[in-house]
């Protein structure tokens, strides 16, 4: 019974798509998160017995400057946004995609040319162990489903790359968004009586203090 190589491939290495994923929820949402603990690093000291407007006790922090560095460079948005953590986790999602990429295009290239080679029927040797293993229409089948796996690949290295500029464009306007410190949310059980005392029933309860 012949199995799709790239089937068995993505059975094998499906768990970096899991990682991938987590990766990119983590590097888009964190920043909302990290927010809610508190702006004290970023603001500039002003004198106690002047109010100074909101704009004056931040630094100067370019949502547009941010974005413009990511394009050029991933990462840099990043770094300018001091969310030095996230820079590996860029890198990292680049890396998966390189070897998906490289490893789908090697073996499209390898069934491309024993798909070829056997479509001739000159008589001459096999020019690779692919040909000797699998019929013409199953080497046409894996030459285009590997092609597809690696065009797919270039496709959401791009999505990636666009995450990445996202992230530091919403970070750079979140740099300087303040939480009130009294902000929490509280979840407790409750327990509800119905009507007349029937169909009592129980459920989550939230408290919003702020």
């Amino acid at each position: 019974m012949f199995i799709k190589p790239h089937i068995l491939y993505f059975l094998n290495h499906s768990r970096f798509f899991g990682i991938l994923l987590m990766m990119a929820s983590l590097i888009i949402f964190s920043s909302l998160s990290a927010q809610t603990t508190g702006t004290g690093q970023d603001t500039i000291p002003v004198k106690a017995e002047k109010e100074q407007p909101d704009s004056v006790q931040y630094k100067n922090h370019s949502p547009h400057k941010a974005t413009i560095y990511s394009l050029i460079l991933p990462g840099l948005g990043q770094a300018y946004n001091k969310k030095y953590w996230k820079i590996p986790i860029v890198y990292a999602g680049f890396g998966v995609f390189y070897y998906f990429i490289d490893f789908n295009d090697k073996e499209y290239k390898k069934f491309r040319e024993a798909y070829y080679h056997s479509v001739k029927e000159d008589g001459t040797p096999p020019v690779n162990d692919y040909e000797e293993q699998y019929t013409t229409d199953q080497l046409l089948q894996a030459k285009n489903d590997y092609r597809r796996n690696r065009d797919l690949s270039y496709i959401l290295a791009g999505v990636w790359y666009a995450l990445n500029v996202i992230d530091a464009t919403v970070d750079a306007h979140l740099f300087t968004w303040e939480v009130d410190n009294n902000l929490s949310l509280r979840a407790e059980p409750a327990f509800f009586d119905g009507y007349l005392g029937k169909n009592t029933g129980g459920g989550v309860k939230l408290t919003l203090r702020f």
